[in-house]
């Protein structure tokens, strides 16, 4: 009797207590297998409220139907983070059943990522934003499908974005960017790669309006002129820059971007008219430095190699120079002279 007893107080106290400690470290699938443990498990865990912030639901068949029933649950009620990338089976329909039913509610949803739902148009955006009052960060990557009207409906729906990820979105154009502009002030981190509709005039509004960027990713975009780029020497708080395949800047434009002395990340990669002038302006200006790619940039000689090396050789660790037929090929020992703190490096052969 006794031992049984002990067992009974086993299962019903410490191991509940165990799994609930250990349950903040591991997959949310797998915090989800545990709730079949015991009763006493599940209610310990249900009753934990910090474990149900973010529901994972990354690649996962039908997520459509698993969306709305875990949606159902008392305890995804404070949901913070919501990732539904690569999920399967996910449609407009879905989230205009979310929108109608009651009780459903993502107030406290802080950020969405439907990167990939290629089956999402405007309409469900409309519906999925209109619950999300308070979103600040949506990553929207690859949904080719959406046009400015998305844009609209965000920006109506959520006033608080401070992360936006538009990557991929191919009909969105300047109208979009000028919402975007006069819409968040306040924005943070912006990647429009690849949104091709783009002119000078939708990028020109938001360095003008969105002078708190961080971030800006501007991969893939080439017909953009190099009067815009020397916009983003506005930008003082700006840390993170991709320009590759930035066909049309030259060491002007760089001049001007080298006002942005904080920057920690510049991707350069395929800036084939930028020369050594434009990457010494940069070692002298942006003297925090980690990540710098010259890849395929064959106007650069070893003279940026060594401006660089003089402001920057305690920060940077990594440098891509492959392809750069006019800078000198180095061993490792020769490089890490240069760079100290260097752990990845490219460089042709």
């Amino acid at each position: 009797m006794a031992a049984a007893a002990a067992d009974e107080a086993w299962c019903r106290e410490t191991v509940p207590r165990v799994m609930e400690l250990v349950s903040p470290r591991l997959p949310q699938r797998d915090v989800c297998a545990l709730l079949a443990v015991s009763p006493w498990c599940y209610r310990a865990l249900v009753a934990n409220p910090r474990l149900w912030e973010v529901l994972d639901m990354r690649e996962m068949k039908n997520a459509g139907d698993r969306l709305i029933s875990a949606l159902s649950l008392a305890r995804y009620h404070h949901l913070r983070v919501l990732n539904l990338e690569f999920a399967q089976n996910i449609e407009d329909r879905h989230f205009v059943h979310l929108k109608e039913m009651s009780g459903i509610s993502l107030e406290n949803l802080e950020f969405l990522n439907l990167n990939a739902c290629q089956k999402i148009s405007d309409k469900g955006i409309e519906a999925i934003t209109s619950l999300c009052p308070n979103l600040q960060g949506l990553s929207i990557y690859w949904i080719v499908g959406l046009t400015d009207s998305s844009i609209g409906h965000i920006t109506k729906n959520c006033r608080q974005i401070v992360d936006l990820n538009l990557s991929g979105c191919k009909n969105i154009s300047d109208k979009g960017m000028s919402l975007v502009a006069n819409s968040y002030q306040g924005l943070k981190k912006l990647n429009i790669t690849r949104c091709v509709k783009l002119t000078d005039d939708g990028l020109k509004e938001v360095l003008q309006r969105c002078s708190l960027l961080e971030s800006l990713n501007l991969y893939a975009l080439s017909s953009f002129t190099e009067e815009v780029y020397k916009g983003i020497g506005l930008l003082s708080n700006l840390t993170f820059l991709d320009l590759c395949g930035a066909q049309n800047l030259t060491d002007d434009g760089l001049v001007c971007i080298s006002r942005c002395g904080g920057l920690t990340y510049l991707n350069l990669t395929w800036c084939a008219r930028v020369t050594d002038g434009g990457v010494i302006a940069i070692a002298q200006g942006c003297q925090s430095l980690e990540m710098l790619s010259l890849f395929g940039i064959v106007g650069v000689t070893d003279a940026c190699l060594e401006a660089l090396s003089k402001s920057c050789s305690n920060s940077l660790t990594t440098l891509d120079v492959n392809g750069c037929v006019g800078i000198k090929r180095r061993s490792r020992d020769d490089l890490l002279k240069l760079f100290p703190l260097l752990s990845c490096f490219k460089v042709h052969s």
